[in-house]
Formats: structure tokens, sequence, C-alpha cells
């Protein structure tokens, strides 16, 4: 029970006497003889004692209409719908009438009235006492003053659709009515003078509850908003109670007589009779004291204040209609209560330093977060005045999100006001609100007051609860020589670059970051090696080159927990294996091992890894003194260079470097480069290997004999030997001419006369058989070319006779037709449309006739191939040969194939085409 006496008072409305527009600003006047009244859908509903219903509206305009014929007296204005429920008299005696209006219908410019019927419970008449519609239009209930209570259910504004029963019996008078909605549930309350009961109308049998044994008097009942959860508001002379559908709640003890009870947006309007004035009339009486005051309280009851009191003489209604409540007393004037404006009322409240009321009213009047956390900032600067710091912060917490947090920090900087400012930190960090700046600040006061739980439950909150920048966390807690806790924490939020900094140059456990590293997914190990392998190198040389064998062939994360088998085999990460041999600067022995593994296991390794490996090996073998294992060694460098993956000039620099002939001798011969292998011995005065050299690779390149036999005849040394045996292979392959072998041999002191002896005497012999083999060449040429002649000018001048019996074809007897060639080849014609080609050619000459026409065509390209002659006479030993094949072959003269004899042209020249063209093209004839 709560004691309206404790409760602060405050004038939140003001009053005001309604003035009429229409009269001068006079005072408006209402009506006389008001019996019932009612508000609702923008305009107040007046019934007066002679059966008139007044409508004001907002303007004060004043309208009416006959309703009844002698009086109303009762109204009920639907919220939700224009529809108004009255009752009253039309005659004389007990006979109370209820009509239902449709306000938005006419009838002769008066509302329609769409239904009329008595209320009386059963034959007995009875006086109305309480009346309530349910705002669905499916319910209407009506309290009489002998305990009934009569419901219609169905359509109320029709007499068809709807049928009327006694609801309630009793002996005492119904004092008020109420339905409630809640859900599908719909709830009938009654009270009387003794009991507050409550029907369940959702129900058939309408099962009824008793929820207390006192009642109240008429009209001090009403029902909340469905805010306050739609409850029953029963006035008691001593308290005031509320009511569910199933039980009693709260009570309010504010005392006095309740003459009327109303509620309207969340404030309870309370009418009580002034102790001073003179007794109220007993229930039913129609009589009242020349002048009654009355106190009219407006109750907050969730903020627990009062909003405002004051004295009326001779009230007989409060109608809240428009934002305002309106008063109208007996002396026909009407005063209205304006409430005031949500800041105007906060401002009072902060001028009385009534901070947490402020906001109560605040939240019920739904006040934005803006302008909530100005009062909590003022309540905060109130609190902090006063010397209250943890209240003060409190309040300050409230207003993360909309104060900025420097204006709160400013005010705690103070040493001694260090845990006020991590209690406001810690909250601005839950809102995730905090930058980077603020996690220092609060890092620090933790350091500050060395206050480890804290610290470690700061850092230790589950993931989905951080509220902080991590990485500005790690910084803070790395400077403040935390070092445990920073490693912590980017342990936990995966911070890899962090965690192996602080361990690495704090902590120097090189250990167990390489045992994270080793955890890491691939992406992250292989770019953390790249960063601090050559540390880890040093410190942890097993290790690391185990790490970097594993990242480069087949890695796959180490895992504490169980999931290790669950890793996905089929994915194969792996690193280059050459980006990682700087690590290894300092240390050959595990570049080695690494190297001689990635081959190993990685035959397609890069290109990189076997230069390293084959430089390695090459320095060994260059120290090495035992001769066995030098010979072990050589072979290995060796076996790396026939392998595809090295890279040939990388290779050969390095053979250079450490004078590893056997490598170097290779690789010149895997590139080809004799002359280079030649040359490789010459400098060396390795005068059987030049020999050897070229007898193995002069059949690739000429040029090596030639260039061996000037390198001899420059050593003033006698070196008859390998002259003679080059001299015999340029004999033999005839790779010189001799006078370039004399100039070539003149300038060696040593070289006599008797070397070349047997190589010109060679020489001539085989020119003069040259000469003689060409000379017996050329008469054979000549005598064919005379027969050839003779035949030619035989068939120009003699006739030519076919004496052939037998076909050249098939060998069987001729027989006319038969087809003749100038060739003195003879055919059926049968076997000659067989087996010619054309028929202008002999079938059996054709393919002769067919390789000289080719071997012409083929002169007569070569003719133009200049770039083709300069390049072979350039590389040629003998240029006057290849001139020489190029005379022959027609490449300097004009060569001219005449098929037709030119126009204007005879003589012997004309005769000896004309001989040609018959040699090579045969007429046919037909015998």
């Amino acid at each position: 029970m709560a004691a309206f006496l404790q409760w602060r008072r405050f004038v939140f409305f003001d009053k005001e006497t309604v003035k009429d527009p229409a009269d001068n600003g006079k005072n408006f006047v209402v009506p006389v003889g008001i019996s019932a009244c009612d508000s609702g859908r923008g305009h107040i509903v007046l019934g007066d004692m002679e059966g008139q219903i007044w409508f004001l509206t907002r303007s004060l305009q004043l309208t009416s209409f006959q309703a009844y014929k002698l009086r109303v007296t009762h109204l009920y204005q639907l919220k939700q719908h224009s529809i108004l429920v009255s009752v009253g008299q039309d005659e004389q005696g007990i006979n109370p009438l209820v009509k239902v209006w449709n306000l938005d219908k006419r009838d002769s410019g008066n509302p329609l009235c769409t239904r009329i019927f008595p209320a009386i419970p059963g034959n007995k008449p009875t006086e109305v006492s309480c009346l309530s519609v349910h705002e669905n239009l499916n319910f209407m209930a009506i309290g009489f003053t002998d305990g009934s209570v009569v419901l219609t259910k169905g359509d109320i504004t029709r007499d068809r659709h709807s049928k009327t029963l006694t609801l309630h019996e009793g002996t005492c008078p119904i004092t008020g009515l109420s339905f409630r909605q809640g859900g599908k549930l719909t709830h009938l309350f009654v009270a009387t003078l003794e009991k507050v009961q409550c029907y369940t109308l959702s129900v058939k049998e309408y099962p009824r509850l008793e929820l207390d044994t006192h009642g109240c008097a008429l009209r001090c009942s009403a029902l909340t908003d469905p805010s306050q959860d739609s409850q029953f508001i029963v006035a008691g002379d001593d308290c005031v109670y509320l009511y569910q559908p199933d039980e009693r709640g709260p009570c309010f003890a504010f005392d006095g007589r309740k003459l009327l009870a109303h509620w309207h947006r969340g404030y309870l309007l309370l009418l009580t009779r002034d102790t001073k004035s003179p007794n109220k009339p007993e229930f039913g009486s129609g009589e009242t004291s020349p002048s009654e005051r009355q106190i009219l309280t407006i109750y907050d009851l969730d903020n627990k204040f009062i909003a405002y009191s004051a004295t009326f003489d001779d009230v007989i209604d409060v109608l809240a209609e428009w934002g305002s409540f309106y008063i109208l007393t007996r002396d026909g004037k009407m005063s209205v209560l304006q409430e005031k404006d949500t800041q105007t009322k906060l401002e009072m409240l902060f001028k009385k330093n009534l901070f947490v009321m402020a906001i109560n009213l605040a939240k019920s009047q739904h006040l934005d977060s803006d302008g909530l956390s100005e009062i909590f900032r003022q309540y905060g600067d109130h609190l902090y005045v006063k010397g209250d710091h943890d209240g003060a912060v409190q309040q300050y917490i409230r207003t993360i999100g909309k104060l900025e947090p420097s204006y709160v920090i400013r005010k705690f900087l103070d040493a001694q006001r260090i845990h006020n400012l991590t209690a406001y930190l810690q909250a601005l960090h839950r809102q995730s609100l905090a930058n980077p700046d603020h996690t220092t600040l609060l890092l620090n006061c933790y350091t500050k007051l060395k206050d480890s739980s804290k610290l470690e439950e700061f850092i230790k909150s589950s993931e989905s609860e951080v509220h902080f920048d991590v990485e500005i966390a790690i910084k803070v807690l790395r400077q403040a020589g935390y070092h445990s806790h920073a490693v912590f924490l980017a342990e936990r939020h995966m911070q890899h670059e962090w965690y192996l900094k602080i361990q690495l140059e704090d902590l120097k456990n090189y250990q167990e970051a390489l045992r994270y590293i080793g955890r890491l997914p691939f992406e992250q190990a292989e770019s953390n090696m790249k960063r601090y392998g050559k540390t880890l190198m040093h410190h942890v040389p097993d290790g690391t080159t185990l790490l970097l064998k594993g990242l480069c062939t087949d890695y796959q994360p180490s895992r504490d927990s169980a999931d290790h088998d669950s890793l996905d085999k089929a994915t194969t990460n792996k690193a280059n294996s050459e980006e990682f041999i700087p690590i290894f600067a300092n240390n050959p022995r595990e570049l080695r091992a690494f190297l001689e593994h990635m081959i190993k296991v990685e035959p397609t390794s890069p290109q990189g890894v076997y230069d390293t490996l084959l430089e390695l090996r090459l320095q060994d073998w260059a120290h090495e003194q035992d001769p066995e294992k030098k010979k072990i060694l050589q072979e290995a460098a060796l076996s790396l260079l026939t392998r595809d993956n090295t890279v040939f000039d990388k290779a050969l620099v390095l053979c250079q470097m450490h004078n590893f002939k056997e490598g170097v001798l290779y690789l010149y011969e895997k590139g080809k480069l004799y002359q280079q292998i030649m040359h490789y011995h010459m400098q060396n005065e390795e005068y059987g290997k030049v020999v050897e050299a070229c007898k193995r690779y002069g059949n690739q390149e000429t040029c090596l004999w030639e260039q061996a036999l000037g390198y001899f005849a420059r050593k003033e040394e006698d070196c008859k030997t390998y002259i003679s045996e080059v001299l015999e292979h340029i004999d033999q392959n005839n790779l010189m001419p001799p006078l370039l072998v004399v100039q070539t041999l003149a300038h060696n002191s040593t070289a006599t006369l008797s070397v070349i002896k047997d190589y010109l005497i060679n020489k001539l012999q085989r020119e003069s058989q040259q000469i003689d083999d060409d000379e017996s060449k050329i008469r054979q040429y000549r005598e064919e070319t005379a027969q050839l002649r003779s035949e030619i000018q035989e068939l120009r001048t003699s006739a030519k006779i076919f004496q052939k019996t037998k076909c050249s074809m098939c060998n069987s007897p001729l027989e006319l037709p038969s087809v003749h060639f100038l060739c003195s080849h003879s055919f059926h014609q049968h076997c000659f449309e067989s087996y010619a080609e054309s028929d202008a050619e002999c079938p059996t000459c054709t393919p002769e006739n067919r390789k000289v026409m080719d071997m012409l065509r083929a002169q007569d390209q070569k003719r133009d191939l200049h770039d083709h002659f300069t390049r072979q006479l350039r590389c040629s030993n003998d240029g006057f040969s290849v001139v020489a094949d190029y005379f022959g072959r027609g490449v300097f003269n004009k060569l001219t194939l005449i098929t037709d004899p030119p126009g204007g042209r005879t003589g012997a020249g004309s005769l000896e085409a004309d001989l040609q063209r018959d040699l090579l093209i045969h007429t046919k004839r037909n015998a």
C-alpha cells in the first residue's frame, strides 16, 4: 500500500476558465440542467433534464437535438466509432429507454437513431445506475439500482442481431461497469457498493469471479488504458484498488470521500469531497447542498507524484478531450486544465534536484534517447558537485552513446578518482563504443591500480564479449610490462604478428614461437617464417630447418586438439623453397640439409634451389683435400649439372669460379659451345685434348680444324706431330685451300717444309686426278651434245618414218588406230588414252622430260637466292667452288625457256628454239 502523503505535489497543469470567443471573451456558459456527460470523437456530449443532447466542439460551438421527451440520465460515447448510446425517459414513471445514435448519419438534420429498447431487468421496472458499451459494438451492459446487470450481446445498433439477458442479480446497487479486452478474452468488471466481481464473456457459461468484498460509490470506478494492462480501478473512501480479471492488484492509500474517478493517458483523476464542505447526499438522492466544495487531484501512479490538485465548487463532471481536462460546475462555468509540456515539467523537477523523478517522468512520456541522456548528464553533474562520485559515474554511464566520453573522462583524471574512471571506461567498452585511446586509458588504469584480477577479467572475457581494440590492448600491455597478458590476448584473438613479436623480442622464447608458427594456417605460417626466419634459425636451427622442410613440401598445421585427423589431406600447400634460402645465410650446414631434402622430395623445385646447392657442393669440393672424398663431391656436383633444373649461365659461372674443369667442359658440351671447349684446352695448353676435341666435334663445326691449325702454327714449340694430324684431317675432308694452309703455317718458325710435304703431294695428286676426270666428262658431254644436234637437224630437215610394229606400252602388234611420237614410240590408241597424262606428251618419255623441266625451274628459282648464296659463300672454306657451282646453275645468266618463236625473229636462232621446243614437247600424230 502506497501512502500518497509521501508523494510530492507539483503543478503540471495550468488552470483556465474557458472563454466564449463569440461573446467578447466572456466566460463560456454551459447549458442549464446538465444531467449526463461524456466525451470522445472530437466533441463533448451533454444531456440535460429536458431531454436534449448537446454537442460541444473544440471551437466551442454548441448544437443540440431533442433525444427524449422528459430527461437524459446517461450518455456513453464510443471512442472508436461515431456511436452514442443514451438512457433517458419519454414518459413519467420508471421507464428508462436506451437509444443508439449513429452520429455520422442524419435524420431530418439530427443524428440517426438506429435502435430503441426499454432498459428493464425482467418485468420489474427500476432505475438505471450505470452504462458501458464494448468498443467492438458486440456488448452493452446496463446496471440498475436493484443490483441487476443486463447484458446485450450482438450488434448493439440493431434489434435483429442482438439478444438481451440478465447477467447479474443482487440487492446492492450497481455502481460501475467496464469491459476489458485481452487478446481473445472479453471480461466485464462489475462494481457495487459492497463487492467487485468479474465475468468472462468469451465463455458460454459467463463464469463469475468475486475479486473483493468492498465496492465503491457511483462514478467512482474506471478502466486504465492498455499501457497499464487495462486494470479496473475502484476508488473507495480509504484506498484506491486496481484489479486484474483474476486477482486484485496494487492499492493506493488515497483517503477521502470519493465523488468521481477517471483515467486518462496515465493519469488517475479523483474528485473528493472537501472535509470542510457539508455532507454529500446519499446514493440516489437528487438533492444537492447549496454549496459543495470538492478537491480535484490528478495522480501519476507510475512515477508516484501528484501532478495537480485544486478546489472546485459543485463539480458536475470532469471530461478528457483534446488533450486536456474540462471541469463542468453547476454555476454554468467550464474550466480547462492544460498539461504543461514535458520540457517545462522537467525543468521544474531540475530546480528541485528531483532527477530520479525527472528520469521516470521522461521515460513515461516516451522522451527520446537524447533527452534522457541530457537528464542523466545533469543528474551526474549534480551528484559530482555533491561529492557522490560513485553515483555520478553510474549516471554518466547511462549517457554513453550520446554524451562525448571526454566530458566524463576529464572529471575523473585525478588519481583519487581512478576507480571511477575505470568503471566508466569498462562500461564504454561493454557497449563497443570505445576508441583506441579509451582502451589505452583503461588498461593504464588497471596497471596503475595493480588490479591484476580486473585486468585478467577484461582481457579474458569471451570473444563475444570483447568490446575493445585488441591490437591497442596488446600494445599497452606490452609497454606496461604485462607480457604474459599481452601474449594471451594475442594468441586468443589470433594476432599472430604481435604474439611472435612479444615472444621473440621480449620473452626470448624462441622455441615457443617456432611451435606457434607450426600451428598457423599455411599462408600465415609462410609469411611469419619469412619475417622471423633468420632470428629463429640463429637460435633454433634444427627446429627451424625442420619446419621449413614441411612448409615447402606438404604443410599441415600441427594441432593439439582431437580434430587433427579431420584436416583436409587433399589440399596440398607448398611454399616456394627458393624464397627461404636467405634465412640460411649464416647456417650453411642447415642450408645444405634443407636443399638436399628439397631436391629429394620435390624434384621439380625452383632453379634457385639447384643453383644454391651446386654452389655449396662446389665449395665443399674446392676445400676438400682427401682425394676419395673429393671424387665423391665431384660426382655429386656433376649429378646436379645433368639435371634439367640447373640454369646454364649460373652453373657455368659457378664452375668457372671454383675452377671445376669437369663441370665447365660438361656445360660447354651441353650448350654445344664446341669452340669454347677447344679454347679451354688451348688455354690450358692441352694439345692432345685440342686434337681430340676437333675429332669429336669437327663434324658439327668444321672450322675447329682450321682454328686448331692456326693455334699450333702460333706455337713456337715443336708441334709437328699435332700439325701433321690436323693436316691429315683437313686433307681428307678438303676443309681448307692449300694456299691458306701454307700461309697459316708460314708464321711458325718450327714448322718446316717437311711438315706439309706429304699434304701438298697428296693435294696435287688429287687435283691432277680431278682435272683428268673433268676433261673426260667434258669430252663426253661434247659428244652427247653433237649427237643431239644432229638428231635435231635430222628432225627438222628429214621426214620421220615410223617403223615400229609393236606397242611401246603393251608390247603387242600395232593395230589401227595408233598413235606415233617423234621420239620413235608408238602406242595403240586405247593404250595411249589409258596411260597418257596429256594428249601432247609421250607417256614413256614424260617422266624423264618432267625431271628436266623440274631442274630448269629449280635453277630459275635459285637464281634469286642472293642471301643463300652470300651465306654459303661466307661459311665455305672454298669460296671458288661455291661461285663455280652457281655459275654452272646459271645464276649469273638469264635463262629463257622458249615455247613459241618470238614475233619478228627469224634465222638460225629461231631454228634452234624450235628444235628445243620439239625436243621437249612431242606432237601427237594419228597414223
